[in-house]
C-alpha cells in the first residue's frame, strides 16, 4: 500500500487573508488523505512597519505558533503548495525570499518531480492573483516541478473564476474567506493531492 502523500503549505500573510486560505488548503487536503505540514514563510517587514497597521500586528501575533517554512519542508514533500497576496501583479517578497533559498536543493535535482501549486489574494477584483500565479510558477518550471493548477474541473471554480489557482479578494480586509473561496480550496487541494498520489503511486511500481 501507498503510504499517504505529503504536501507542504507554504505561505505568506500579512494580515490573515491568505493563512485562512492555507488553512482550509490543509483541512482539505487532510481530509483527501494527505500528511500535510503546514508552514509559514519569515516576515522581513521591519516591526515598526507591522505595527502600523492594526490589522497585521494583530496577525503577526496571532501566527507565532505556526512553524516557519525551512527548505527541509519542501524536500520533505510529494507536494507544494505555495500562496501569499499579490505584490504589483507578483508574489510578495517574503515569499520570494524563501524560495531563493532553495537553490541548493535545486542545484542537486531534488526540486524536481514533485507536484506544485499556488494561491493568491488581491485587495480588488482583477487587482492581479492571476498574474501572480503564473508568476509564481515561473519557479516551477525552473525546478522541473509538474505543476498542477484546479482548472475548470470542478463546478466550483466556474464560481470563482480562476483556472489557475485559489484566489480570493478581499477588499482591504473587509471581505473575510467565505464559502466559494473555501470550494475553490477543497478543489485545488484534492486535486494536488489526487495527481501526486498518482505519481507517487507509479514511481513505486
Amino acid at each position: 500500500m501507498t503510504d499517504p502523500v505529503r504536501l507542504a503549505v507554504v505561505y505568506y500573510s500579512s494580515t490573515g487573508t491568505n493563512a485562512e486560505v492555507a488553512r482550509a488548503l490543509t483541512e482539505a487536503a487532510e481530509k483527501a488523505g494527505a500528511q500535510v505540514r503546514l508552514r509559514r514563510v519569515a516576515e522581513l517587514a521591519p516591526q515598526a512597519a507591522i505595527d502600523s497597521n492594526p490589522a497585521w500586528a494583530a496577525h503577526h501575533a496571532a501566527s507565532a505558533d505556526i512553524a516557519v517554512a525551512a527548505p527541509e519542508d519542501v524536500e520533505w514533500a510529494d507536494a507544494v503548495i505555495f500562496g501569499g497576496p499579490t505584490r504589483f501583479g507578483n508574489i510578495p517578497s517574503q515569499l520570494k525570499q524563501f524560495i531563493d533559498t532553495l537553490g541548493g536543493l535545486w542545484a542537486q535535482g531534488r526540486l524536481a518531480d514533485k507536484v506544485y501549486s499556488g494561491f493568491a489574494s488581491s485587495a480588488t477584483l482583477h487587482g492581479g492573483q492571476e498574474s501572480t500565479l503564473l508568476a509564481l510558477y515561473n519557479s516551477f518550471h525552473h525546478f522541473g516541478g509538474i505543476v498542477v493548477a484546479p482548472g475548470y474541473t470542478d463546478p466550483a471554480k466556474f464560481a470563482d473564476g480562476n483556472p489557475y489557482g485559489t484566489s480570493h479578494v478581499d477588499a482591504q480586509g473587509s471581505i473575510p474567506v467565505g464559502d466559494e473561496t473555501r470550494e475553490a480550496a477543497r478543489v485545488q487541494a484534492e486535486r494536488v493531492v489526487r495527481i501526486a498520489g498518482r505519481l507517487k503511486a507509479t514511481a513505486g511500481e
